[in-house]
């Protein structure tokens, strides 16, 4: 028989332990002291490398990417660096978050919500340094869910205090950062006039109060080539913003009430209210009131060489001077022009024009006949000579009528007026010069009766 031999059991293989890749992600909720050599981010990054390399033993390893979040509120996840953590979690090149506190994941629960079920999606746990609970367990979701609420519940406390400070602050007139308006520069957190922009700022006020429409002095400011403090022309919300900013009263506003500021007025409060004023007419009614006190003759009658038709517009300039204009749709649109166009034409120089011009035409025999023969439609009585007269007695009488009546018989006189680079192309009304004539006529005949 062969005799059995025992045999020595054979030594076990070591375990093989899971490399687990592990992310450390800091957050710092303001942006003051990061320029530090070692800041927060610093020691909050040193306190994770050090518990990860605590845990060498179990596989844990550093990943090479730096999640860093400075000046960066935990109250909402759309973070650089955390975007950046979510994306290499989806892409599974991350086993294990590590943190120094929870609430510089997140503060807010919900937000915390959805974090961890990104996680759980990808099988990534998370670490908190100073924080050890373990959340596969129940008890260890209710620790994270209590640590959280108190987290939000911090947060809170501390917007409160924040609003609360501001509040305080503007009552006593501090400003309190953010956008510095026209006129003013920001200095050691103060606002300190800015004397060519405060000067700009008075010309708004003043070109509202004298013209009394936003879209006039718009167009006068583009004329003139101003533009808003970060260079881009004047629009209808900046104008209106300006003119409502009672920063430049020297005060300093907060949720619709003022309080006397630290800083110099710019606008004198006879000149605010002169302004608001006419703020509180409606637009229909300044427009009305705007245009009586700048006709325009040629109004709906001028056109471009591009077929459309011209716009009237004024400005005041120094001494109070009244300036009109005819513009191009183009220019008014800021729009580019598809050729060569007249943009800007004098008011006073084209309706002056125009008006010689149609005198001219008056004088013609074929305009003459023209008119009788389309006057003679409905008063077949009248003769050719009586047409001639009345419209020789036309010419001298013009200087002496009202704008009101000017604008009156010459839309009844002339049907289009193009502007070209060659000159001005008047088209008249032949209706409306009978109808013109009639008149003149019957008012001759009338004199003539009471001479008589």
């Amino acid at each position: 028989m062969r005799r059995a031999t025992s045999r020595a059991p054979e030594p076990a293989l070591p375990a093989v332990v899971r490399k687990l890749r592990c992310a450390v992600y800091t957050r710092k909720s303001s942006e003051e002291g990061l320029d530090m050599a070692f800041n927060s981010l610093d020691a909050q990054r040193d306190a994770a490398e050090a518990y990860i390399a605590s845990q060498r033993a179990e596989g844990w390893v550093l990943v090479r990417d730096r999640y860093d979040d400075g000046g960066v509120s935990g109250g909402t996840l759309e973070r650089p660096a955390l975007r950046r953590l979510l994306a290499d979690i989806e892409q599974g090149l991350v086993d294990v978050v590590v943190v120094y506190k929870i609430d510089r994941l997140s503060r807010a629960l919900m937000d915390f919500a959805k974090l961890v079920e990104v996680f759980d999606a990808h099988s990534v746990t998370f670490v908190s340094v100073t924080q050890s609970f373990n959340t596969t367990t129940s008890m260890g979701r209710l620790t994270l869910n209590i640590l959280l609420s108190f987290a939000q519940f911090e947060r809170e406390v501390i917007g409160e205090r924040i609003r609360d400070k501001v509040a305080a602050s503007r009552a006593r007139g501090i400003w309190m950062g953010g956008y510095v308006p026209l006129g003013y520069d920001a200095r050691d957190r103060k606002l300190v006039v800015n004397q060519a922009e405060a000067a700009l700022v008075v010309r708004v006020f003043e070109g509202f109060a004298q013209l009394g429409s936003g879209k006039a002095l718009i167009q006068a400011l583009r004329e003139e080539g101003v533009t808003t403090k970060h260079g881009r022309p004047f629009g209808r919300g900046d104008i209106y913003k300006l003119l409502n900013n009672r920063t430049y009263l020297g005060e300093a506003v907060h949720k619709g009430k003022s309080y006397p500021g630290e800083h110099a007025a710019i606008v004198p409060q006879a000149l605010w209210n002169e302004a608001h004023a006419l703020m509180v007419e409606s637009p229909r009614a300044r427009a009305n009131a705007s245009r009586s006190q700048t006709p325009a003759l040629l109004r709906g009658l001028i056109f471009g060489s591009d077929g459309r038709a011209m716009s009237p517009t004024h400005t005041r300039k120094s001494g109070g001077r009244l300036y009109r204009y005819y513009v191009c749709q183009a220019v008014l649109k800021g729009c580019a022009a598809d050729g060569p166009l007249i943009s800007r034409l004098s008011a006073d120089q084209v309706e002056g024009a125009v008006v010689a011009q149609v005198r001219a035409l008056l004088r013609q025999p074929e305009v003459v006949l023209g008119t009788w023969q389309a006057a003679r439609a409905s008063a077949r009585e009248l003769a050719e000579d009586e047409v001639r007269l009345a419209l020789e007695r036309l010419d001298p009488l013009w200087d002496e009528l009202f704008p009101a009546e000017q604008a009156r018989i010459v839309r009844l006189l002339v049907d289009r007026v193009d502007v070209g680079p060659a000159g001005a192309d008047v088209r008249l009304r032949l209706d409306g010069l009978a109808s013109l004539v009639r008149d003149l006529a019957a008012g001759q005949g009338a004199e003539a009766q009471v001479a008589a």
